[in-house]
């Protein structure tokens, strides 16, 4: 058996790219890991017990130590999306937006799973993840 020429290997690659496209798509942010949580969501370490904090969607979340910044976190909006989880059919396919209120490590209510990269308002997680599991990985950028 002979090997492949040049112009084998070029049609090889180009067969590749036409049918698995999605495995060279670039991410759109960063990766990492979030929980939920429920209410009492307030007092916040953001924004104390103002009530206008809460996005009328009820997409917010509480920011983990990697995105905290010191507080800086707070009133951010990040774009967030479930990439995978531990069951089979965990994620939607949707991308949601949520605000950042509130410090993870400090929340009244606490996460479903502790040293997650965001923890999510029960809205939030229900609208990208199935509600019954404790943790997700997913895709964020702000």
């Amino acid at each position: 058996m002979s090997e492949p020429n040049q112009l084998q290997i070029q049609q090889l690659w180009l067969s590749i790219l036409i049918i698995f496209p999605h495995l060279f798509l670039p991410t759109l942010g960063d990766l990492g890991t979030a929980s939920h949580y429920r209410p009492p969501y307030t007092p916040t370490a953001c924004f104390g017990n103002d009530p206008t904090q809460f996005p009328s969607s009820g997409f917010f979340a509480a920011a983990g130590e990697g995105i905290w910044d010191n507080g800086a976190s707070c009133g951010r909006q990040y774009l967030v999306k479930c990439i995978s989880g531990p069951l089979k059919i965990t994620c939607t396919s949707d991308t949601i937006q949520v605000r950042i209120v509130d410090r993870a490590q400090t929340s009244v209510s606490r996460p479903s799973k502790t040293g997650t990269s965001i923890v999510l308002s029960n809205a939030a997680f229900g609208a990208i993840a199935n509600p019954s599991v404790a943790s997700i990985n997913l895709e964020f950028q702000q």
